[in-house]
């Protein structure tokens, strides 16, 4: 099977943006001068213009060292050893009214070095925004916890707006796309627990396509995730961070892209962003003005 190098190979559809405008350059003047950052700024995200425009964000707790390695990702891994940055809890929030959001993406690296995983910290960060920015809504996109109940009931009782967890890829490539802590079938497991357990939460996951999955993988996948009512799915195009990454097997069309979309809308997903560029918080508020509209 052919693979593709980015950096000659890239199809003209996945142009990144650069980020731009008035609005853009206030906010990262802002952060800078109180020395906080977005994990939009730091994974280079192509969207971060656009979301912030919207203001939505992302901002990334528990360090910036990962625990485990998975083979798509270009975070750093290794051992933290412990070491919580306690700031980060009022850092979050105090982001979150320099940016006068109105929607923020909390997720994290994976820290199986903790006792907890780091889901008291996550819960801590998440309360702090509920008290200190009551109106804002708080998607959390979370590691596994090593599917430990007690772990993930920390997390949930933070009553986010939105709890994702990101199964990534089909079945067949769990490993060696993911480290393998992780897996497909905790990942379904930890949706289910979520979605039984505090059903007034939505629940959201994302998959990268162009790893060499089939369209009838995909599929497999979206029926797994219906069966534990997963209410939110994005599709991404996979693209390699490092020569020493996984490589791209394909690019795929616009079309194709709006092919996912319709068949997930088909099976019953209540919203799908999907497209090359789409990455799992993308534009995350728009499910907020779904549901608004059908709320009303």
């Amino acid at each position: 099977m052919k693979t593709y190098d980015i950096s000659k190979d890239k199809p003209k559809w996945l142009k990144a943006k650069i980020p731009k405008g008035d609005s853009y350059l206030e906010i990262r003047k802002n952060l800078r001068a109180k020395g906080l950052f977005t994990v939009c700024e730091e994974a280079k995200c192509p969207n971060l213009s656009e979301c912030w425009g919207e203001k939505t964000a992302t901002i990334m707790i528990l360090g910036d060292t990962c625990t485990r390695a998975c083979k798509f990702c270009n975070v750093k891994t290794g051992n933290p050893k412990g070491f919580i940055n306690h700031n980060e809890v009022p850092d979050s929030a105090h982001l979150v009214g320099i940016m006068d959001l109105n929607y923020v993406v909390i997720t994290s690296v994976d820290r199986d070095d903790l006792d907890d995983h780091g889901s008291s910290h996550f819960a801590a960060v998440v309360n702090k925004i509920h008290e200190v920015h009551p109106n804002v809504k708080v998607e959390v996109l979370i590691p596994d916890f090593n599917a430990n109940e007690e772990f993930m009931h920390i997390l949930a009782r933070s009553n986010p707006f939105v709890i994702a967890q990101n199964i990534e890829t089909v079945k067949r490539l769990t490993h060696p796309v993911r480290d393998p802590r992780a897996g497909y079938e905790k990942t379904l497991k930890c949706l289910d627990f979520y979605k039984k357990n505090y059903p007034s939460i939505s629940t959201k996951t994302s998959l990268m396509v162009g790893l060499g999955e089939s369209m009838k993988e995909i599929h497999e996948t979206l029926e797994d995730l219906r069966r534990v009512d997963v209410d939110i799915v994005t599709f991404g195009q996979y693209l390699q961070p490092s020569k020493r990454h996984l490589s791209v097997e394909k690019f795929y069309q616009p079309d194709e892209f709006e092919e996912l979309k319709r068949l997930s809308y088909r099976m019953g997903f209540k919203f799908v962003a999907s497209g090359a560029m789409v990455r799992s918080s993308y534009k995350a508020a728009d499910y907020l003005k779904f549901v608004e509209e059908h709320d009303s």
